[in-house]
């Protein structure tokens, strides 16, 4: 069974690492944005493969929650920081769910 929530949330953080860089010329939203989006899309091709091989994904998006939570809460903005908080939440909670069923 395909992943397809799994790859759209990589690409959605890939896409916004391009846009990161387009608007504000930033090469650590590039480096970091296609870097996660990539271990993100592993991961989604992995929990494709095998339904409980969740662990990839599970930590990517953990670790995206963490950081990008600290970051919106330190600047107040939704764009982009509490967006890609919002989402990795919703996938921590999805991949932390089918990590516990194992």
């Amino acid at each position: 069974m395909t992943d397809y929530p799994g790859y759209i949330y990589a690409a959605a953080i890939s896409l916004g690492g391009i846009f990161g860089y387009i608007k504000a010329g930033s090469l650590p939203s590039l480096f970091f944005g296609l870097t996660f989006g990539v271990l993100a899309a592993y991961g989604a091709n992995r929990a494709s493969n095998n339904p409980r091989d969740v662990l990839i994904a599970f930590l990517v998006s953990l670790v995206l929650l963490i950081v990008m939570g600290i970051r919106f809460f330190k600047t107040g903005k939704f764009m982009p920081a509490g967006l890609v908080a919002t989402l990795s939440l919703i996938y921590t909670i999805r991949y932390g769910y089918r990590y516990t069923l194992q």
